[in-house]
């Protein structure tokens, strides 16, 4: 019975899978991409922005809307005219593009410098503060020191007092030799 089954999976074809999501066509790409991974794939580039309008060449027979134009002169006319305000709204378009652009970046510069200046001042005042810190820890060691050195000072005095007293009685003891002539 379980072979009856799996016959009649086998001969019934699967329906294809209906895609719900984005995700779901993505996946589906992949896999046709990846059943013939030899296949060069195409990338297309990216469109590039359109320009702005050429200007329209100068039409000398064209007369307006005014009377004495012909049924097809208006057509012209009217086209050429579009033509001429779209090309100058895309120039007045493109030109608040630029300045929103530029003030843009303006601003971005400005803050930059300004987080600078911040971040320059915070280092300052942090090694300030580690001067101080190190300051704060070389003052007690001199202290101690300075102490040691006047009490070590004091008994290098008391010791080379009477060596220098010594000094200055010898001297006196010896005659001068300029002293007898």
């Amino acid at each position: 019975m379980s072979k009856i089954r799996d016959e009649i999976k086998r001969e019934v074809p699967s329906r294809p899978h209906v895609s719900r999501s984005q995700a779901d066509i993505q996946r589906l790409k992949l896999e046709k991409l990846m059943k013939n991974p030899d296949k060069i794939i195409v990338i297309p580039e990216k469109p590039k922005g359109r320009g702005p309008p050429v200007v329209p060449d100068f039409v000398r027979n064209v007369m307006g809307s005014s009377a004495g134009a012909g049924s097809g002169e208006f057509h012209v006319y009217r086209h050429l005219r579009r033509k001429e305000y779209s090309r100058q709204h895309y120039m007045q378009k493109r030109a608040e593009w630029e300045q929103l652009e530029s003030d843009y970046h303006n601003k971005i510069s400005e803050n930059q410098q300004k987080a600078d200046m911040e971040t320059a001042k915070k280092r300052a005042k942090r090694l300030k503060k580690k001067q101080k810190m190190k300051q704060a820890k070389k003052k007690p060691q001199k202290e101690e020191s300075s102490s040691e050195e006047s009490s070590t000072e004091e008994s290098d005095e008391d010791k080379t007092e009477p060596a220098a007293i010594m000094q200055t009685d010898t001297t006196e003891d010896k005659p001068d030799d300029n002293a007898a002539v």
